[in-house]
């Protein structure tokens, strides 16, 4: 035992050279020593048990009024906390902090911790009412004769965490000072002065609740949980002996008795206090020869915090916290705000179903394959009627890893939320003609058949074609052939340049059919069912010093490209709006988080469905019934696998933009709304869809049922089921009206690549805006 002891101090370094001027072997030294240790128990003694009116002499007096200075309360504050973003059914997403700490009460820890810590740090800790008088002779003699030896009590100690932990918060990192460094006389007294005050207001028991829940163990734990899983990759309450003692021994220097970069003094220091604790009986002879003949071992854990270490999508979890990093109710400030959530061990519940996302975070991973061009991918699907997000999904890695696309911008959301506040989206993509069921909605809207015929064979819409537009943006864009700079409205291919119906044409995605339909309806119509639908620009307009001027710009439905999908949008938003139509026409903004509590459990704000109606319950059936009909007999039907009627009620559009750089399959069922995206997410989004290899297989040229359609397909067909896939309302009969006959080969192949010219650069998906207006974006939108 004896060497154990010695062995361990030693290890500890404790040892220095003797002063002479205070040897106590020597006359002179014993008389310093002694009037050292009466003149600073004489000013406690004083200061703590005496009346300073009832002391004589100046310097006692002195004394005393120094102390009856120092303050006696101290506002014990919550310790930094992890703050954990959970799952719709609670499973863990991630953990946020600045300190790695989990509270846990006393109860919820092995009593070897609570015995051990006692042992080594404060063996009276029962006996004293906050500094232990002994312990501080016996600490100023050690150190009068040249071994300097501590003598801060547990409470003592915890006060002192407290307050470095209040100067962290504070950001006055500079002003906290360390047990053993960096403290004189004053600051010694304060805190005796403050651990009395303590014991007074608390409990033994709370106040060792309190350090080991604020004890730094490690720069990655902090508090007896965090170090527990960090070590050893178990909870406070199920430690060993061994494993108690060590990090019992571990608090009086972290790094010299760290068990990972030097387990030989790790074992040393554990010993130590294996021998402190049978000398004071809390263990027996038996326990300590058994514990101390355990080699030391860990079995790490390492601390994974924030989203790039996320268990499940890291996208939507730094969604979740642009939301929180943006909300004035956490602070007045973005980094009060960050604080708040690093530091205040807040519970934040989502609206993520982790077997949505994993379906969704497989699909996207699958698209692309090994992915070497870095091509994108992503899925994010919505619940009708409520606006909470399900699933997001995109096929990159946070982190770089070799062979992975990392990207840290988020595909599925905006640059910036209504407010200018960063979302860190990457904006969104064009969405070609997933745009075009807008115009279909109000030629529903006033009130015309679906099987109405329209003369799909014009191709010309010049400059001064009567559209009607009651809005006061005036009409922007014309296509003609004859005017230099500009061309005729084209299609994917020419066989269906010819009278159809307003139906054939949406299902079949023919653009001649949109425009002929638009030609008949109030173009400030269709920006109305648009605007009330959610749909705006995914990328901030700005002014020329490049100021933001409107974070969510509207998508312009004037812009005749626009009625074909020239406007960057993100596919969380074209989700959110074709839920619309799943709820009989109410729009639900997207929400993300349905709860927020503190340490104490107390709620804080979270979101909440925001619902408006937004479209006539007859029109959002019609609309359902035509997209249905995509599914089943139109360009959705060329999806494989295929998803229609036959498997349950389900709804969408395809979508392909002029230079097949962004292809889409946006849909829905009673339950469920999922926008499916796949295309160029780099830079400003030039690439064409043309001529590439994706997943080992070639393409002339892709459009939207080819990639994404299997994407929404397979998604859809294993996830749907759970939210409900309800029959569609029918209709009223005037919306449908009497069918007429069309050709037969009605599906248009798809495949047949562009006959358009490629649009100049001003018509790029970066901006959308088609050749100044001319419409040149989108000209051979193929579906």
């Amino acid at each position: 035992m004896t060497e154990s002891l010695a062995l361990a101090g030693k290890v500890e370094n404790m040892v220095t050279r003797k002063n002479p001027l205070f040897d106590t072997a020597t006359t002179l030294g014993k008389i310093l020593g002694f009037l050292g240790v009466s003149a600073i128990c004489g000013v406690l003694v004083a200061g703590l048990l005496v009346p300073a009116a009832a002391v004589s002499g100046s310097a006692a007096s002195g004394s005393i009024q120094f102390f009856d200075t120092l303050p006696a309360e101290l506002q014990v504050d919550p310790p930094s906390q992890n703050t954990t973003i959970l799952a719709k059914d609670g499973s863990p997403i991630a953990s946020i902090y600045a300190e790695n700490r989990t509270k846990v009460p006393l109860d919820q820890m092995s009593p070897f911790i609570k015995d051990a810590v006692i042992a080594i740090e404060d063996s009276r800790f029962y006996e004293h009412g906050g500094i232990d008088t002994t312990g501080i002779m016996r600490a100023i003699v050690s150190t009068a004769r040249g071994n300097k030896q501590g003598a801060s009590t547990i409470t003592q100690q915890y006060v002192n965490n407290v307050i470095n932990e209040s100067l962290v918060a504070a950001d006055r990192e500079e002003d906290v000072k360390l047990n053993g460094g960096g403290k004189g006389v004053g600051d010694k007294l304060r805190e005796m002065k403050l651990a009395i005050a303590l014991e007074k207001k608390f409990s033994k028991e709370q106040i060792l609740e309190g350090y080991l829940n604020i004890v730094f163990f490690n720069r990655d734990a902090y508090g007896i949980e965090a170090a527990s899983k960090f070590f050893f990759s178990t909870s406070a309450k199920d430690l060993t002996l061994p494993q108690a003692a060590l990090l019992a021994g571990l608090v009086n220097s972290p790094s010299a008795f760290d068990p990972i970069a030097n387990p030989e003094n790790a074992q040393k220091r554990r010993d130590l206090v294996l021998a402190s604790m049978v000398n004071q009986a809390k263990i027996t002879q038996a326990q300590y020869e058994e514990a101390i003949a355990t080699p030391v071992t860990t079995q790490v854990t390492p601390a994974r915090q924030g989203c790039a270490y996320a268990t499940m999508a890291p996208y939507f979890c730094d969604y979740v916290l642009h939301l929180l990093f943006n909300n004035p109710a956490y602070g007045d400030t973005t980094e009060e705000r960050i604080k708040r959530v690093q530091r205040g061990g807040l519970t934040i519940q989502t609206t993520l179903d982790p077997t949505a996302q994993n379906v969704a975070q497989q699909q996207v991973d699958a698209t692309a394959g090994a992915n070497p061009d870095k091509w994108g991918a992503s899925l994010v699907s919505v619940q009708p009627g409520t606006g909470q997000i399900v699933s997001m999904a995109q096929n990159t890695v946070w982190l770089p890893q070799e062979g992975k696309f990392d990207q840290t911008q988020n595909f599925n959301v905006d640059v910036l939320d209504a407010n200018g506040n960063d979302l860190n989206g990457i904006g969104g993509f064009q969405p070609g003609s997933t745009m075009k069921p807008f115009t279909f909605a109000q030629w529903l809207n006033e009130g015309k058949s679906m099987n109405q015929n329209v003369n799909a064979a014009v191709r010309k819409y010049p400059q001064n074609f009567p559209w009607k537009n009651t809005c006061p943006t005036p009409t922007d864009g014309f296509y003609d052939a004859n005017v230099q700079g500009s061309f005729d409205l084209q299609n994917a291919e020419p066989q269906y340049y010819r009278n159809m119906t307003v139906l054939w044409g949406l299902k079949n995605s023919i653009n001649t059919a949109t425009f002929a339909s638009a030609a008949q309806v109030d173009l400030c119509g269709i920006q109305g069912i648009v605007d009330a639908a959610g749909i705006h620009g995914g990328l901030p307009t700005r002014d020329d010093t490049g100021k933001v001027t409107d974070p969510n710009p509207q998508v312009q439905m004037t812009r005749l490209s626009n009625l074909i999908g020239a406007t960057q949008t993100a596919p969380l938003t074209m989700a959110a709006s074709f839920a619309t139509f799943a709820a009989d026409g109410k729009y639900c903004e997207p929400i993300a988080i349905t709860s927020v509590k503190d340490q104490s459990g107390a709620q804080l704000p979270a979101q909440s469905s925001s619902c408006r109606d937004a479209v006539k319950p007859e029109v959002a059936r019609g609309v359902a019934y035509a997209m249905g009909k995509v599914l089943d007999e139109g360009s959705g039907s060329l999806i494989r696998p295929a998803l229609n009627s036959k498997n349950f009620p389900v709804a969408a559009k395809t979508g392909t933009n002029d230079s097949n750089g962004s292809t889409w399959v946006v849909g829905y069922t009673s339950g469920l709304a999922t926008a499916s995206w796949f295309g160029d997410p780099l830079g400003d989004q030039l690439r064409p869809g043309r001529n590439l290899t994706v997943n080992g297989k070639f393409y002339d040229a892709i459009d939207g049922y080819m990639i994404a359609g299997p994407q929404f397909t397979n998604y859809m067909l294993a996830v749907a089921p759970a939210y409900g896939t309800n029959p569609f309302q029918q209709p009223p009969s005037n919306l449908l009206g009497t069918a007429t006959p069309q050709p037969r080969n009605n599906t248009p192949s798809n495949n047949t690549p562009s006959t358009a010219p490629n649009p100049p650069s001003s018509g790029n998906g970066n901006n959308g805006n088609g050749n100044n207006g001319n419409g040149n974006n989108g000209n051979g939108n193929k579906d």
